[in-house]
Order: structure tokens, then sequence, then C-alpha cells
């Protein structure tokens, strides 16, 4: 069956929903979009990740992305679940698909030295396959119910700790890069292996996994409501009250616990899980209840080999600075600066040309993954 046709309710027969396809698809292109400026001294603002609390459009893609995840879990592993067969054989997928996912997180810090005395240990895929593993389990061993306290605990509980535990040096409650409990713990832990460029604290660090993990599972309960029995409107209009409680929620409890995506603070979980459910709401009604599906074929492309193109994108990027061409008074200079100053510098304004190049390399990716669309080639792990 092609991979726009689509049954009531958003389920194509392969048991795929389009519209979740497609909102995986904008976060991916929006996740290589921040992520390969022309030049990262001329970005616009909303390309930016905010500079400590708060919130700009970038530091609502991870969060959308692990959200996605939670609710591909439901979707997933209910069919296999309630298709019988041995558990254990499905525990076992569980925990290698996740220790793939994890290597190739360590694969884009080390490429391509591999120097292990100082790898980054956390990343983004590092995390991703963390929340996988955990909320599949809960996934597996709960129901809906108990996945909602579970999650609600872990926001509780990571309130808690961080602003109740002293940090030695630096006492209770510091929400500060450096004195802030998540902080001293990967310090402690993770010594010589944490993000280079903030030195004392990793955005994708130990402690602060335990509310990534609640945001897999706010995407879990998501996927309940879209196997429910409800009609698709009704699930639609669930999808956004739901959506505008969290973001009321998490806007609240901003000003005790602030919205703050490196420490991915409970009221950060809150607030963009809030904002999935909008954005996945507006996707479900027009893609899979419309019918308007054209628009969204190229965040499908993206959409359905979302891992692949991550993972690629961030070698290719790095290749880009590492292949060097002789320049000026002998200096070296990376393939990546002779395309942006030649192609995008000479003619736009730093930030436009910055941006150009971003959008051009979206584009470039968009026709790689078209190729692999059209030929039904979908790489897993």
């Amino acid at each position: 069956m092609s991979a726009t046709t689509v049954e009531q309710g958003g389920l194509e027969a392969s048991g795929r929903m389009l519209s979740l396809d497609a909102f995986r698809g904008m976060t991916i292109a929006g996740m290589i979009l921040v992520n390969n400026p022309g030049t990262w001294g001329a970005i616009y603002s909303p390309l930016k990740h905010a500079e400590w609390h708060g919130w700009t459009p970038t530091d609502l893609i991870f969060p959308f992305f692990l959200f996605i995840v939670g609710v591909s879990i439901t979707l997933a592993l209910s069919r296999r679940a309630e298709a019988g067969g041995p558990k254990r054989d499905l525990y076992v997928k569980i925990l290698r698909r996740s220790l793939v996912i994890f290597a190739l997180g360590m694969v884009l810090a080390g490429f391509p030295y591999f120097d292990f005395p100082t790898i980054r240990v956390p990343g983004v895929l590092q995390r991703i396959a963390v929340c996988y593993l955990f909320a599949a389990i809960i996934f597996l061993k709960t129901d809906w119910r108990t996945q909602g306290l579970i999650a609600a605990a872990l926001l509780v509980v990571y309130w808690m700790l961080m602003t109740l535990v002293t940090v030695p040096g630096f006492g209770a409650g510091d929400l500060g890069k450096e004195g802030n409990l998540a902080a001293y713990i990967d310090r402690a832990l993770l010594e010589g292996h944490i993000w280079k460029q903030a030195k004392v604290y990793d955005p994708e660090g130990i402690l602060s996994t335990i509310p990534a993990i609640a945001t897999t599972l706010c995407g879990v309960l998501t996927g309940h409501l879209l196997r429910s029995r409800r009609t698709p409107v009704e699930r639609t209009a669930a999808m956004f009250v739901a959506g505008a409680g969290c973001v009321v929620a998490g806007w609240a409890w901003n000003f005790w616990f602030p919205i703050n995506k490196p420490l991915w603070t409970s009221s950060y979980v809150l607030f963009t899980a809030g904002m999935a459910l909008q954005l996945l709401a507006v996707c479900y009604w027009l893609i899979d209840i419309k019918g308007v599906r054209r628009w969204a074929t190229p965040f499908v492309v993206f959409g359905v080999n979302a891992l692949a193109v991550f993972f690629l994108t961030g070698i290719f990027a790095r290749l880009l600075g590492l292949i060097k061409f002789a320049g000026a008074e002998g200096k070296q200079v990376a393939l990546h600066s002779v395309i942006f100053n030649n192609l995008f510098a000479s003619w736009a304004s730093p930030v436009n040309a910055s941006l150009m190049f971003a959008l051009c390399f979206v584009l470039l990716w968009l026709g790689l993954m078209w190729i692999l669309y059209r030929r039904r080639i979908f790489i897993k792990v």
C-alpha cells in the first residue's frame, strides 16, 4: 500500500500513522536546520537555544522528538504485545534497539578520531536510547493510569531533588549553570566526558534524563488516546484540551521551577508536551481526518527515515569541517567555510547567508531521502 493511503482513524494498513510521520519529519527537519548554520556567529534568534532559563522554538525540537518516540512505543508495541508470543523476545528487541541507538550516538560523539579518554558520553541519540528503553519497559509492565502516575512522580521527584538537595559549595536550590545538582552529578560521574562547550554541565546529562523519560511517557499516554475507541474528532479535541492544560500547567510551574532546556525542568516537560500535543492534533486533523496530505509529503520523507537522516547529517557536517583546502597565506580552510563564503556569504548579509546555507543543507538531504522514499527503502534500527 502506498505511503499516503490511510484508513479511518489515521492508521495505514501497515499500522503507520501518516500524521505522526509528518510530525516526526517536521521535528527532524527543524533539528537539521538549527544544527547546521553557515556560521555560528550569525544566527536568527529563534534558531538559537535560550541562553539558560526560558525557551525559543529551537528548544521545542528535542522534546518533540522524545514525545514522538513515546507515541510510537504505544502504537508499535501494542500490536506486538496483542499478537501474543513470548514477552522475552519483545524485551530483547527493545534492549537491542536501545543499544544500537546509543552506539550510534557514541559514533557521532567520537567521529572521526574516537579519543575515548575525552569522548562525550551523553548526547541526543544516547538520551533517546535511554528514554526509549525505560518508557518501553514501563509501557509493557503497566497500564495507562500507572504510566501517568509514574510520569507525574518523576517530575515531582526531580523538582524536589533540584530544589532541596544541597550541592557542595553552592547550597540547595541553585539553578545556575554550575551550581545545580544535575551539573554537579555530571561533573562527578562523567569527569572529562561532558559537553566541552559548556565545561561545567551537560544538557543531556544523567539526572536530567529522569524528566526526559517523563516527556517520553507523555507521548506514550498520547498513543493510548490515539488507539482509543473515541472518534477521530474526539481524539483531536482531547489532544487540544490536554495540550492547552499542559501548557498552562508548565507556565505556572515556571514561576517556581523555571522552564529550562539544559536542565530539562519539570515545567519544561509539561510546557513542551502541551505544545507537542497541539501540533500533533493539527497534523492529525489535517492529514488523517480531512485528508489534506500533499503539503506533508516532504516531512513524511524525513519522518520515515528520521534516525538515519539525523545520524548521516551529523557525520556529513563533521566531514565538511574536516576536509581542508589550502587558503590564503598557506592557511588551511575547511570545506564548510569554502562553500559558505563562496556560495552564500559573497552575496548575502551574514545572518541571511547563514540561514540560506542551513536551508540548502536541509533541501540537499530532503533530496537524498526522497530517493530512498521513492524506492521504499526505510532504514530501521
